[in-house]
Order: C-alpha cells, then sequence, then structure tokens
C-alpha cells in the first residue's frame, strides 16, 4: 500500500469512527509508531518536533520546523513551516481550528502504554484548542501490526522450526539420562540455539529450559555458571522462539512441559488440565467472535483463560498476561491478551498473529505453562500454529 493509498484508507477509518483526524506527532523519534505509519527513513534526522494532520476530508497539513523542513517531503499535503514556538502554537491552531475530536498515540489513564507516547504537554496544547483526544490504538493496528502474505508464510515456517526444536529437545534429555549422562537446562538451551542457525533462524534472546522449582518462575533463564542438572523424575518447561534470518520475518513462540518419568504425578497432570482448559477457553473465545463477524478486544481472552483458573482455586499462580502479539519482534506492537497486567481494549483484526500461553507457577515446586500461536487471516479465519500440546510429554529415560 502506498502512501496515498494508506490516506484514503485512513480517512475512510475517520469516518466511519466520526473523527474529524489523526493528529501524528513526533519529536526526536519518541513516537515510533508514527514513524513507521509515516514510512521515515531510519536515515531522516528528526530533532525538531512535527505534527502530520490528516484530516476526515480534504489533504493533510505537515507542520515542520524550517531548519528540518524537508522530513515529511515523502508525503502528500500543504506545509506550514515554524521557527518559534510561538509561531509553532499558532500553526497549531490553525491546523485544527474546524476540529472537535481527534485520534493520537493516547492511552486514557495509561492503560495500554504500548501506544501511550505522546507526552501530557502535547496532549494539552491540541486540547487548548478546543479539541478533544482519543486513542488512535485501534487505527494504528492496521499500520504497524499487520502482516503481508510473505510474513505469514515466515511465521508458519518459523512455528514449524520451533515444533522441530522442541522435539529435538526431549529426545537429546532422553538419550542422556537413558545413558546416563549428564546433561543440563544450559545443555538444552545451547542444543535449540544450534537448530535454529542450522534451520536459517535467529532469536532475540536465547530459550528457556527450566526444571522443578525453575519452571515456576515465568523468566528464569540458564546460563552457563547456574543451571540446573536434569534428573529423573523431573518436571521439564521448555520455552523458545524464533524467526528466519531475513527481512521482515515474524517470529514464532511455543512453549512445552514433560517430566522425565514414564508419567506425571497426579498433581501434576491436575495443573496441566487447568491450564489447557484455560488455552483452549480462550482460543474459543477468539474463534467464536470471528465466525460470527464480532468485535474481540484483547482482555476479553485474556479474561476467559484467567476465569477457567480462578474457578479452580489458581488464580493467584497466574502472574503474567494470557498473551501478546506477534510480529517482527517477538512482542509485537498490536492487542496483547491482557486483563491483568494492563487494559487492553485493543481490538484483534485479521492478519495479525498472537500468543496465547495461561500459566500456574507454584513457588518452589514447578509450573506449567502452555503456549502456541494463534493466526487470524484476511478472511477472519483463526488458526492456531506451532502445535498444540494435549499431554505432559513423558521420557522414557529405562
Amino acid at each position: 500500500m502506498n502512501i496515498s493509498e494508506k490516506i484514503n484508507d485512513i480517512q475512510t477509518y475517520l469516518i466511519e469512527q466520526q473523527l474529524c483526524g489523526w493528529v501524528i506527532y513526533d519529536f526526536r523519534r519518541s513516537n515510533p509508531l508514527a514513524v513507521t505509519v509515516l514510512g521515515i527513513s531510519e536515515q531522516t534526522h528528526l530533532t525538531r518536533r512535527t505534527f502530520y494532520w490528516i484530516p476526515q476530508t480534504g489533504k493533510p497539513i505537515k507542520v515542520v520546523h524550517r531548519i528540518e523542513n524537508h522530513v515529511f517531503d515523502h508525503l502528500p499535503g500543504e506545509t506550514i513551516k515554524y521557527s518559534t514556538w510561538k509561531e509553532l502554537d499558532h500553526a497549531i491552531r490553525e491546523v485544527l481550528h474546524d476540529a472537535k475530536i481527534v485520534a493520537m498515540e493516547y492511552s486514557p489513564n495509561n492503560a495500554i502504554p504500548y501506544i501511550s507516547v505522546v507526552d501530557g504537554g502535547v496532549i494539552d496544547l491540541v486540547r487548548h484548542c478546543g479539541v478533544d483526544v482519543v486513542s488512535s490504538a485501534d487505527l494504528l493496528q492496521a499500520y504497524t501490526a499487520t502482516l503481508d502474505a510473505e510474513q505469514i508464510d515466515s511465521h508458519l515456517q518459523a512455528a514449524s522450526v520451533l515444533e522441530r526444536a522442541v522435539a529435538g529437545a526431549w529426545k537429546l534429555i532422553e538419550e542422556h539420562l537413558q545413558a546416563d549422562k549428564v546433561i543440563k537446562e544450559y545443555d538444552v538451551q545451547q542444543f535449540l540455539l544450534k537448530y535454529f542457525e542450522k534451520e536459517g533462524c535467529v532469536t532475540c534472546d536465547a530459550p528457556i529450559c527450566a526444571v522443578n522449582e525453575h519452571a515456576a518462575d515465568p523468566h528464569y533463564a540458564p546460563s552457563a555458571t547456574t543451571s540446573s542438572q536434569i534428573k529423573k523424575g523431573d518436571f521439564i518447561l521448555i520455552d523458545l522462539w524464533c524467526k528466519q534470518d531475513k527481512p521482515r520475518a515474524v517470529y514464532g513462540d511455543i512453549t512445552r512441559v514433560g517430566v522425565a518419568a514414564d508419567e506425571p504425578t497426579d498433581r501434576q497432570k491436575k495443573i496441566f488440565e487447568i491450564v489447557k482448559a484455560a488455552r483452549d477457553c480462550a482460543t474459543e473465545l477468539v474463534k467464536q467472535r470471528f465466525s460470527e463477524d464480532k468485535r474481540i478486544e484483547g482482555w476479553e481472552v485474556d479474561k476467559a483463560a484467567r476465569d477457567v483458573i480462578e474457578s479452580k482455586g489458581y488464580g493467584q499462580y497466574f502472574i503474567h498476561r494470557t498473551g501478546h502479539n506477534i510480529g517482527q519482534e517477538t512482542h509485537g506492537v498490536g492487542a496483547n491478551m491482557d486483563n491483568y497486567e494492563t487494559y487492553d481494549s485493543r481490538q484483534i483484526i485479521p492478519n495479525t498473529c498472537f500468543s496465547i500461553e495461561p500459566g500456574i507457577y507454584l513457588p518452589g515446586e514447578f509450573g506449567v505453562r502452555l503456549e502456541y500461536d494463534v493466526l487470524v487471516d484476511a478472511q477472519g479465519t483463526v488458526r492456531v500454529t506451532g502445535g498444540e500440546q494435549q499431554a505432559i510429554e513423558c521420557l522414557c529415560t529405562q
């Protein structure tokens, strides 16, 4: 989509939502989402305040400093140049003189901090023009979080690599225990990293292999010096993520659990089944809403999973959100499945990907997290990627 098509698309949204326009503000790349939407090069100097006004109808207006009057040259619209703060104040009032309600990268009460990046002073400046400011959260997603066909394929390839990698990790652990050879969490981590490299994939951080009480720490990370040995009878959690080593590739992100035994304990089975029920409930809600062509927001998915865990008496042990958006970064910029850490009211939209990963973490014992990815295509078809773990992996150690 070229910039003219993008602006036409944005204006259609503004009309549908009865917004007068979108005020896109940046100062020294403080608004990276806006920089992405406007297609501003990484080499472009942005050392002065800039505004790009996209009205509901008509031509956009650029407000730029005379020192950097070229920064929006690639964008359509008229240009207003300023040097002094008084000129800037006058320019903003001139641009917004007919506006009543505008969108900006703002979130009431900082409910969604990922998009609440315009500082309070700029919001004051706009409001002093007699304008109400609402969040651009949903509008932003269409231009920062959606995936094209090539990116969707890259995600599917990454998810396939992850499934094969974790299968290889279980086999590695099993073979070492059968031969009574020492294997540590760190060894499994390094195996996964080498596997990613062999498959032409990269990762932003090293994967996690966590044994017993370490699995009860959602962000435990083994290292060469702080790594537990994996022994027969241990409970094991493996969390891994990667993407193809090429431009614009999209991550996959999954978590699996297993035991180095013929079968898990009754307590391990019980916790696993609760987490699985929470995962499946959240996924079914997403599928149902899209099949009915109804809006669904990130917080609702989190609530669906959390309600299941809380109903079983383990709510206090589910200590993170249910899922996160996935894109070129493991944690993308779109809607998160969150009614816990934040209240994410952003709509889940087609051509986006996100994780569903509820967990129960029992300090001093073990933790269960079941994670797969959910891909919503252009037609609103909901697809689980990365595989669905239906039972605790049992390793043969004899």
